[in-house]
Formats: C-alpha cells, sequence, structure tokens
C-alpha cells in the first residue's frame, strides 16, 4: 500500500511539472497604477492549493495585503493583490522584488500539490518540536524548563493559545554540539517529559508531543494542530462577547451552486493567510474572491466549493465553516500586554525569563521566539494569570529584575498608571538566576 502510495506521488508530481513546462506562471508587477500599493499579479495553471501557496510567499514577507481578487474557475489561476510594506508604502526594494519575482515566476520551487502539505522543507540543523495541550498559567515556563534540563537550546518558537488550549513548534539545538538531537533514547525521554507536563492539568483532553528533524512551514502547522485539536468547539454555555466575535456568514448561491463565504472582522497582520489556511485544510477551493482591508476592517468574500465540487451541503457543515474560521482568526489576536526581549543568547534564557513571569503571575498568551546571528529577539503577549487587568508594577519589577534596557515594553502602557523607576543598574539580570536549579531539576523529578 505503502509502495502504491509512493508511485501515486511520484507521477503527481512528474504530472504537475509537465503542466508547468506547458503553462509556467506568469508574475507582473505593476507600481505605476495604484497611487498608494504594489499590485503584484500571479497567472498560473490552477491546482488545489496555489492560493495558500501565494498567499504564503507574500506573508512570509511580512507584506500588508490590502486588497486581492481571487479567480480560478477551469483550469487556470489569476489572482491580482495590492500590498505595502509594514509602513504602508509600496515595495521598492530590487532584492524584495527580485524575491517576490522567482518565488511566484516560472522558475520557483513551489511545494508540490497540497496532499504533501504546503511549506514543506528539511531542516537538518536543528529538531523540531511540536506540543498541543491544555492551556494553564506557567505552562511555556514548566516547558522550557524540560529542554534546559536535557540540554537543549531552543533557537526558535512559536507558541499560541485559544479556547483553553496551547499549541507550540519549537526548534532546538543540543547544548554541546549546536546540532540536531538524534539520540533516540533522548527524544524519547524529551516526548515522555513534555507530554506529562502537558497533560497533567486536564487528564480529559488529550495531550501530544512529536519530535522530528524536519519542519513544516510554522504558522500553517500550527493552524493544522489546533484544526485537529478541535478548539473551535466551544464549551457548552459559554457566553461570546459579540462586539469582539468575528462575522462569519455562509450561503449557498444555487443558481452558480456555489457557497458564498463573507467575513468581516478587525483587520490585522496575516489575517489572509490564516483564512485561506483554514479553507485549504478544511478541503475547500476558493473559486473567486475579493478581499478589502484598506481600514480598520477587513471584509473576505469567496465563492468555495468542497474539493469533491459540491457546496456546502447542510447546516451543521455550515455551522462548522463558520466556527472553523472564527477560530482562525481568533488563534493570533494578540490578548495581553505586549513585552519585547533582545539580549545575547544563552541556554536557559527562555526558561529562565518565562519563570520569571510565572513568578510574578503573569501568563504567556502567544509567543514569538527568534534566534538571529547569536541575539534572541522574543516577542511576549502576557496577562495577570487571574484574569485582572496588568499591574503596571509588577511589570517594572520584572523589567528590573531581566534587565530595563533587555525587556521592553511595546504599545500603550499609560493606563497601568507605572509606578516610578528604580535605578537601572540590576539590569545585568539581576535575580534571572536564582533558583534555576530547583526549576529545572526539580520539575523533571516531579513528572518523570
Amino acid at each position: 500500500m505503502a509502495t502504491v502510495s509512493y508511485s501515486q506521488n511520484i507521477m503527481d508530481d512528474e504530472y504537475e511539472k509537465l503542466i508547468r513546462r506547458m503553462n509556467p506562471p506568469r508574475v507582473v508587477i505593476d507600481n505605476d497604477s495604484c497611487k498608494n500599493a504594489t499590485v503584484i499579479q500571479v497567472d498560473s495553471a490552477n491546482k488545489h492549493g496555489i492560493l495558500l501557496e501565494v498567499v504564503q510567499v507574500l506573508t512570509d514577507l511580512n507584506l500588508v495585503i490590502t486588497k486581492a481578487y481571487i479567480s480560478s474557475d477551469g483550469g487556470w489561476f489569476m489572482d491580482v493583490f495590492n500590498v505595502t510594506n509594514q509602513e504602508g508604502n509600496k515595495i521598492t526594494d530590487e532584492a524584495m522584488l527580485d524575491y517576490i519575482m522567482k518565488s511566484l515566476g516560472p522558475d520557483s520551487s513551489f511545494a508540490s500539490s497540497m496532499r504533501r502539505s504546503v511549506g514543506v522543507t528539511t531542516g537538518m540543523d536543528y529538531t523540531s518540536i511540536e506540543l498541543i495541550g491544555s492551556d494553564r498559567p506557567g505552562l511555556l515556563s514548566e516547558v522550557t524548563a524540560v529542554l534546559t534540563n536535557l540540554k537543549c537550546n531552543v533557537v526558535n518558537a512559536e507558541v499560541w493559545t485559544h479556547n483553553t488550549r496551547a499549541a507550540a513548534i519549537m526548534q532546538v539545538t543540543d547544548e554541546e554540539t549546536g546540532g540536531i538531537i538524534n539520540d533516540p533514547e533522548r527524544l524519547s525521554m524529551m516526548k515522555q517529559l513534555l507530554c506529562n507536563v502537558l497533560r497533567c492539568s486536564n487528564k480529559l483532553r488529550d495531550a501530544k508531543t512529536i519530535v522530528s528533524d524536519g519542519v513544516s512551514h510554522t504558522e500553517r502547522r500550527l493552524h493544522q494542530l489546533m484544526f485537529a485539536d478541535r478548539d473551535y468547539e466551544r464549551a457548552a454555555g459559554e457566553v461570546l462577547d459579540e462586539k469582539e466575535r468575528p462575522n462569519v456568514s455562509v450561503v449557498n448561491w444555487q443558481d452558480k451552486d456555489y457557497s458564498v463565504v463573507t467575513i468581516r472582522c478587525k483587520d490585522r497582520p496575516k489575517l489572509l493567510f490564516d483564512t485561506i489556511c483554514t479553507l485549504t485544510d478544511m478541503q475547500y477551493v476558493v473559486f473567486h474572491g475579493n478581499v478589502d482591508a484598506e481600514g480598520p476592517v477587513a471584509h473576505q468574500e469567496y465563492c468555495i466549493r468542497h474539493i469533491d465540487g459540491s457546496p456546502v451541503k447542510s447546516d451543521a457543515e455550515r455551522q462548522r465553516v463558520i466556527q472553523c474560521l472564527e477560530a482562525a482568526i481568533e488563534r493570533r489576536v494578540s490578548e495581553g500586554l505586549k513585552l519585547e526581549l533582545c539580549t545575547t543568547d544563552r541556554v536557559g534564557l527562555l526558561s529562565d525569563v518565562t519563570r520569571i513571569f510565572r513568578e510574578n503571575s503573569l501568563t504567556v498568551t502567544r509567543a514569538e521566539v527568534t534566534t538571529r546571528a547569536g541575539k534572541a529577539v522574543n516577542i511576549f503577549y502576557v496577562r495577570d494569570s487571574s484574569g485582572y487587568p496588568v499591574d503596571a508594577k509588577i511589570i517594572e519589577s520584572v523589567r528590573q529584575t531581566i534587565g530595563q534596557t533587555i525587556l521592553r515594553v511595546k504599545g500603550n502602557i499609560a493606563e497601568l498608571n507605572p509606578a516610578p523607576q528604580e535605578s537601572p543598574t540590576r539590569f545585568l539580570f539581576g535575580g534571572l538566576f536564582k533558583s534555576r536549579s530547583f526549576c529545572n531539576f526539580g520539575l523533571v523529578r516531579s513528572y518523570s
């Protein structure tokens, strides 16, 4: 059976290459026709998942998609995007324009069909860890303490929480070699200990840890993990804030045999990627679409069918599409105060910082951890563990412990009424190493 599947994949790849040679993608980048955005037009032979591939390329460049027009009826795909940089300006950097042309044009190396996942690459310099489990205060601190005790250095990580669930993808290296971790016993111990940490707060919900030396597109994979974990299901009797809830509707257009999905919600970075990613993972094809995100509110409208060619067939299916799109929009919404940490990287840094958060009753709702040329650049969204507004005095205390110049508050903190700052001379990690051995070794003993 595996041999048949492998042979079929090879045939699919060769067929796609043939179609690509016969109909190479055409990319036009226009900086003249629109006064406030760069217009990117992509024409290509159609296949399932190509829309997500294109949106993923643009999103990974941190471009802002302000408008989009989508059409993929028949065997041809045509999409037009209006994009800007993060400052709202046109894209004029020649290196970036050249990268876009090469990534989307005839010489691009798009991942093959969605059956094998968009964005899958082989990472030979780190080990990838995928985690899914029940969220609780201090969870990230406990996870990173386990990894530190196992002599693993977290070089990159992304953590999302939504609807009482937490998902994370962490890329770790061996403390001594700086490379991948391939000792089977060590990997088995890592999975066992991390699963114990994830399970300890809720025995009724599943927890999973997957360790590999390959890595998928991080944000795409986080959506897949949370979707598979059914984070879109609400608890019975849960009261939702209708003002904050995305407005999503699904109706059938009988004359054209489409289902029309309409989304209206507050705009934010990567919103288009999140909605297209979810529709693709749910096996729906977008045939036509219009996106307008030039103001504070984003409007998206899609004509879709299931991959089997049918529109939405039942009210239960319609509700599931609505719930899944709502969840996709909410997962990346940044609840809490934004903190940015920038300092020289070292083994155990993430564990120490998150322990300090936990000891000061702060819980992490989302995190982005990156290492660039030996520097750790980490972003945390934190809130009070008890649900109260974050106390400015606590934030200042945490900053003094970690370092005023190392941990900075991003955004507006005026409403927190911060206390007067004390001397910044404690910035060299003050009490950062206090009880470190207890945190690392005591935790592992508890869960082993």
